[in-house]
Formats: C-alpha cells, sequence, structure tokens
C-alpha cells in the first residue's frame, strides 16, 4: 500500500480551491448565530493532546452547558467522570484544544479550536451547580477559530434516524468487556445490572 508523504501529493488528489463557504465562515469569535447553536447543544466532544498523546473526550450536560463568557470565551464545567482526568491533564501541559458541538435532530455541528486553561474558581463552580452538586473544575476555552461544519457526515450516517438506531442487546456492554479485559475479575452481570443505580446517584 502507498501512503502520502507530502502536502503536494494531497493537493494533486484534491484540486479543486474550497469554495467561498467554506472559506468565509472560519473567524476567531462567535456571532449570534454561532451562540444559538452552543446553546442548544446538550453534547461536545472535546479533543487534547499531552505527552502520552492525544485524548477525545465525549461530555454532555443539559443543552447550552457550555456557557459563553463572551464573544471570544467558553466554559465547560468538568461534570463527574471516571477520574481518569486524561483531557485536564492534556490541557494543564499543552493548552490547544479542540470541540465538536452537536445537536440531535440537525446536520449542522459547530468547531472551534482554542486555548484552554482549568479553573477551580469556587464561585463560578457554584454557578455550575445541579441539584446542590457543583463540579469540581471548569475548563476555559479562548477561542483561536470557529467554524460551522456542513451537514454531509451527519447525513450520509443518517445518525439522527431513529429506525436505525441500535437495539438493546445488539452490542457487547460494558459489563462484558470488562469481564474480558480482567479475565473475569469483574463479573459482568454484576457490573451491567449496578449500572443504572451508579448513574442514578453520581450524575452531578
Amino acid at each position: 500500500m502507498k501512503f502520502l508523504h507530502r502536502i503536494e501529493e494531497l493537493e494533486v488528489i484534491y484540486s479543486a480551491k474550497p469554495a467561498l463557504a467554506s472559506l468565509a465562515k472560519e473567524i476567531d469569535h462567535l456571532i449570534p448565530e454561532y451562540r444559538e447553536v452552543i446553546a442548544a447543544s446538550p453534547f461536545v466532544v472535546l479533543a487534547t493532546s499531552g505527552p502520552e498523546g492525544l485524548d477525545c473526550s465525549p461530555r454532555g450536560d443539559r443543552k447550552g452547558f457550555v456557557r459563553v463568557i463572551d464573544d471570544r470565551t467558553l466554559c465547560i464545567p468538568d461534570r463527574r467522570g471516571n477520574n481518569r482526568i486524561d483531557s485536564l491533564r492534556n490541557i494543564i501541559r499543552d493548552p490547544r484544544v479542540a470541540l465538536l458541538f452537536m445537536v440531535p435532530g440537525s446536520g449542522t455541528t459547530f468547531r472551534v479550536n482554542g486555548q484552554a486553561q482549568i479553573t477551580a474558581d469556587i464561585e463560578l463552580l457554584k454557578s455550575f451547580a445541579v441539584d446542590g452538586k457543583a463540579p469540581r473544575s471548569a475548563i476555559i476555552v479562548k477561542i483561536e477559530a470557529c467554524y460551522f461544519q456542513c451537514a454531509r457526515a451527519i447525513v450520509r450516517s443518517d445518525l439522527w434516524n431513529a429506525e436505525k438506531h441500535v437495539a438493546d442487546g445488539d452490542l457487547p456492554t460494558p459489563g462484558q468487556v470488562l469481564e474480558r479485559l480482567t479475565k473475569a475479575e469483574i463479573d459482568a452481570k454484576h457490573y451491567d445490572a449496578e449500572w443504572p443505580i451508579r448513574a442514578k446517584s453520581t450524575m452531578w
């Protein structure tokens, strides 16, 4: 198999110039229309980089959970997770981040590239509290570039078509995966049966 190693080789294959729309949409600040997408989004993917490699972390919450501080600044609460803190470790050592916002039912996604810092400011964290529980930290993102992504990927994947959603039991469960990886130290049935209880008590 032959691989490409030079930009010039890529440019031969992708010889057509980007359309005006592909270039005009990218700016370094939020416009009202971009704010609307962020306010409607309950899900964002956070990409980070660190000495150990790359990380791509899903972040989900009630829609609009990513707060717009100003036209060039976003704030993301760090809700409860698995305590690996891979993304946060990366940000401490390499502030570059990329965000991909998604809105259920919409083909439009929204992308942000920028520099991030982590804060544990008590008053800020209190403002993100849900059911009396505040996040332990928040990520402040300074926007360097932002733009919407066209709907081709969503349309091709038929992502929001409920008729094509995976049915319960069609995929291995987390418990089954862990049972195999731990050579049955973790029992699949027990782990999966406890998950709804764990999730309910540790959601926030």
